[in-house]
């Protein structure tokens, strides 16, 4: 098995959650609404916003321990935040962004959607950085 700290997959995971909430709240909630095109449900506000970010704590977690196993014990803090920055930005936001341009997507959506994931896995890169 791994050694990959628990408490660093955690708090990675906790804290992806949390810039999710404000980056989807917030900061660009508006934008990413209209970008997105929500559903009828959405524009009701059926949706529990609890439930919605409670759920995203599961993939949270396993993309933090997955990234703490590729990292490994102890590997500094500058370099576990170049990894991160990295890996958000040249293999998640471009993956999104082919996804996104195929299915014709808006571009601020790319933008909204890359820019989270790359500013979240650099927050998962310090924390690991940090605790790991």
């Amino acid at each position: 098995m791994p050694a990959v700290s628990l408490v660093a997959t955690l708090a990675a995971a906790v804290a992806g959650s949390v810039l999710g909430s404000i980056w989807y709240g917030p900061l660009f909630g508006r934008a990413w609404r209209a970008a997105s095109r929500p559903s009828s449900d959405d524009v009701r506000g059926d949706v529990s916003p609890f439930r919605t970010y409670g759920a995203t704590l599961v993939p949270g977690l396993i993309a933090s321990y997955v990234f703490g196993v590729y990292l490994g014990p102890d590997p500094g803090r500058a370099f576990a935040v170049v990894v991160g920055a990295s890996v958000g930005v040249f293999l998640v936001a471009t993956s999104l962004a082919t996804t996104d341009l195929l299915a014709r997507r808006p571009v601020a959506l790319m933008v909204i959607n890359g820019g989270y994931h790359a500013v979240r896995f650099t927050l998962i890169g310090l924390v690991f950085g940090l605790l790991g």
